[in-house]
């Protein structure tokens, strides 16, 4: 019987090498289609000049009197890349014209419900607006923001879905996309990385971000094929 010759062996051999690489190269392109972020109302705190995002959720911060809060709707992966509300957290601005009460704290509110870049589909973002709220001193940042953005909507995990009846449906929906703004640049990454208002960035893989393990297992598997076909055509020499 005559030996194959080296050219017909290398000829499989590198056909299913080429395969091999295409194969891995499509389940690498499936893992970078990740959703951009999710849709959500995310929770701020004012200090000074500048915003922070909030380490508690409004139904458990109970803000002093004097405090500022935002609240900003938007599109982000997660609290490092959240947009700030699009309004100085001025106490002495909001709350100019609502004068202390004895037995009382004033909460300044800043509700921005964003962009049309970020609306759901089919709605308009109503316009910026503050509120200052005059509340019992117990109260929790959720009763500030109810007595004066109502209609609320929450879901089963308490996170506020819509305030002041915006958006109509949906709650922290995945959206895809690149993650880009429209002028192309990247949206901030200078936030604190605590999530409170936002959803989990897992989609349930346990990566969070990155490819998930369905499909770092996809490629092992198509690996571990292509070996095997290389050492059986080796075999046949």
């Amino acid at each position: 019987m005559t030996r194959p010759s080296s050219a017909v062996l290398r000829s499989p051999v590198a056909a299913l090498l080429a395969v091999l690489l295409a194969a891995s190269g499509v389940l690498l392109g499936a893992g970078g289609a990740q959703a951009a972020g999710y849709r959500y109302w995310s929770f701020w705190e004012g200090s000074g000049k500048d915003w922070a995002y909030a380490t508690q959720g409004p139904s458990l911060l109970r803000p002093d009197d004097g405090t500022v809060q935002g609240f900003r709707f938007s599109v982000s992966e997660d609290s490092s890349d959240a947009d700030q509300p699009r309004h100085a957290p001025d106490f002495g601005a909001v709350c100019a014209s609502t004068p202390a009460k004895e037995g009382t704290k004033r909460v300044a509110l800043v509700i921005d419900p964003g962009t049309a870049e970020d609306a759901p589909a089919g709605e308009r973002p109503p316009a910026l607006r503050t509120a200052c709220a005059q509340l019992a001193p117990d109260a929790s940042s959720a009763e500030a923001l109810a007595s004066v953005a109502k209609p609320l909507r929450y879901d089963s995990s308490a996170m506020i879905c819509a305030i002041s009846g915006y958006p109509k449906t949906g709650c922290g929906e995945q959206v895809p996309g690149d993650g880009s703004k429209k002028d192309g640049s990247k949206k901030p990454t200078d936030t604190p990385s605590a999530t409170t208002s936002a959803p989990a960035t897992d989609d349930g893989s346990g990566t969070g971000g990155g490819p998930s393990a369905g499909l770092l297992l996809g490629i092992g598997a198509v690996l571990l094929l292509g070996i095997a076909a290389v050492l059986q055509a080796r075999r046949r020499r």
